[in-house]
């Protein structure tokens, strides 16, 4: 048996995050993961992640994007790493539809700057696209993507040069909790600390399950395009995308290597009744709706894949995300139910659950995504 300061369990995105933020507090703190960092068995791998702030899903999550952006800065200054590209995102759909109207909603809130652009406007100034002229596109300058892997191995590369412990290729079995007081049994060991993180991901129901909150995992295909276009390329000013559209949601990257353009559907997926067990084939149907996507929208690409991949979805019931205390044991906290638009937040999450399970105020404000909010349990 070993006693740390603090526990985190899963050290991917957030897990790895909520490690550094524990150790550079000079607490003794271990991650315990059964993959190795940075692994493409969950939800944070695939090269990249977009970041932006007017966000069209809530404004309430505007605040934590801040903190967020600053997080992610201090974490690239600290390592001297490139963790963060700044393209500008693209955002496109109808009027009246969710991804247009909440990004006006969030950018007048919290007083962003935006660009409103006609579709005429967008081929203009991003030759690569077409729009039809039914819809309206907004293009957020400060947004970009991150580099997912090394945004991973950099948190942990940090926590562990701050003292703490990493264990992985190590499954754990269970916790359990008594005041001031946990205990996570492995398949190799067991550990005791004065706090515990959860951050499982797809396992999330694994550990979470008296929580009474119903968390659906899903497949997503992530698919890199070959484009003989400069158009795409970053470094000739395109930008990352989202746009809504009749048949589903889309986003991408613009190209960054030799891989081609990323392309992925937000919207669908596959459901997954054992994240261990992942069905990781092509499956024709998705991917004739993202080529049909791009020839309506980014014509220049071409249908000759250069890469192919999944990841996993853990969705809430409302498709926000579950941050909070355990209801029972306040010192035990966790975060779930990412639901495909966690990951730019995986610096700021950090940081907010190792405050609660150490009993502090959080430096960014969460109680929006309460566990005890009746959206959970209702919808």
């Amino acid at each position: 048996m070993q006693h740390f300061d603090a526990i985190v369990l899963g050290v991917g995105g957030v897990g790895s995050s909520a490690l550094d933020h524990f150790a550079r507090r000079g607490l003794k703190v271990v991650g315990l993961d059964r993959f190795p960092t940075a692994h493409a068995h969950g939800s944070s791998h695939g090269q990249t992640r977009l970041i932006r702030q007017a966000y069209f899903e809530h404004p309430d999550y505007v605040p934590l994007l801040k903190r967020a952006y600053a997080l992610w800065e201090d974490l690239e200054g600290r390592t001297g790493q490139s963790l963060y590209r700044q393209s500008g995102v693209l955002q496109v759909g109808p009027r009246g539809g969710r991804i247009i109207d909440g990004v006006l909603a969030s950018a007048q809130q919290h007083n962003l700057a935006i660009d409103e652009l006609t579709p005429r406007e967008v081929t203009e100034r991003f030759p690569g696209f077409v729009c039809p002229d039914s819809v309206a596109a907004v293009l957020e300058r400060r947004a970009g993507f991150l580099f997912v892997e090394d945004c991973i191995r950099a948190a942990t590369a940090q926590a562990l040069q701050a003292g703490a412990t990493l264990r992985t290729d190590e499954t754990v079995k269970g916790w359990s909790a008594t005041p001031g007081r946990v205990e996570v049994e492995t398949d190799r060991d067991t550990y005791t600390a004065s706090s515990l993180v959860i951050t499982a991901g797809s396992w999330a129901s694994d550990f979470l399950g008296d929580l009474g909150i119903r968390f659906e995992v899903v497949r997503k295909s992530l698919y890199w395009f070959e484009t003989n276009s400069s158009a795409y390329h970053v470094d000739n000013g395109a930008p990352g995308f989202i746009i809504e559209t009749p048949k589903g949601n889309f986003y991408g990257f613009p190209q960054i290597s030799s891989l081609g353009v990323k392309v992925a559907e937000h919207t669908g997926g596959y459901p997954v009744p054992d994240p261990l067990n992942v069905d990781r084939t092509e499956h024709a149907e998705e991917t004739d709706r993202v080529t049909d996507f791009l020839a309506d929208y980014m014509p220049q690409v071409s249908t000759r894949q250069a890469n192919f991949d999944v990841c996993l979805y853990t969705l809430s019931p409302d498709r926000n995300f579950v941050v909070d205390r355990h209801p029972e044991y306040p010192h035990v906290s966790f975060a779930a139910g990412l639901s495909g638009h966690g990951f730019k937040f995986a610096s700021v999450l950090g940081e907010v659950l190792a405050d609660l399970s150490l009993g502090l105020e959080p430096a960014a404000p969460v109680e929006f995504l309460s566990s005890r909010r009746a959206a959970l349990f209702t919808s």
